[in-house]
């Protein structure tokens, strides 16, 4: 955990939405992340809620302008061509990268909490409830919503981490 951060060479804001919105819904994920120019990533906001597809759609562009992000990583299992289109409804131009989640979120998830693990990654202040998430989460388990956005955004920030973990398994013969 950090008290601020250097400047950002790339700020990303990621969204894992949920595909309903009653009262049994998952969160809609929102969290905002950067890397600097040394490579370190930093956790800068956290903007998850429980909300309609419009509310979501609009905390995730809120969050987009107030960091200056680059663009939103909006996952779109659950949504397919929806996700996109209900941020567009609200901001035609906001940049938009969606994802699909082929493989497991423990797959998904291992390159990326090793970033955490090697000291690479921070926390500009406190986001307990996404803390809970990263440190609780047990595969088999409903999925994190929090934790899932903070994967997304990881991964379009950091995109060699998957490959540099393929690597190490190949060349330990594993």
């Amino acid at each position: 955990r950090v008290k601020t951060h250097p400047p950002l060479v790339r700020v990303v804001v990621g969204l894992d939405p949920p595909a309903t919105s009653d009262e049994e819904s998952s969160e809609a994920g929102i969290v905002v992340m950067g890397r600097d120019a040394a490579g370190h990533g930093y956790v800068i906001g956290d903007y998850s809620l429980h909300a309609t597809p419009a509310e979501w759609a609009q905390a995730a562009i809120d969050a987009y302008h107030e960091h200056d992000a680059d663009k939103i990583i909006a996952e779109k299992n659950n949504g397919g061509e929806m996700v996109e289109h209900t941020l567009r409804t609200i901001n035609k131009k906001i940049p938009v990268k969606t994802v699909h989640a082929s493989r497991g979120k423990y797959t998904r998830a291992e390159p990326i909490s090793a970033l955490w693990e090697k000291g690479e990654c921070h926390h500009v202040g406190g986001f307990p409830v996404l803390e809970d998430q990263q440190t609780s989460y047990v595969p088999g388990e409903d999925s994190p919503d929090r934790f899932d956005a903070l994967v997304w955004a990881a991964t379009e920030l950091f995109p060699n981490e998957k490959e540099r973990k393929t690597t190490r398994r190949r060349v330990r013969g594993v």
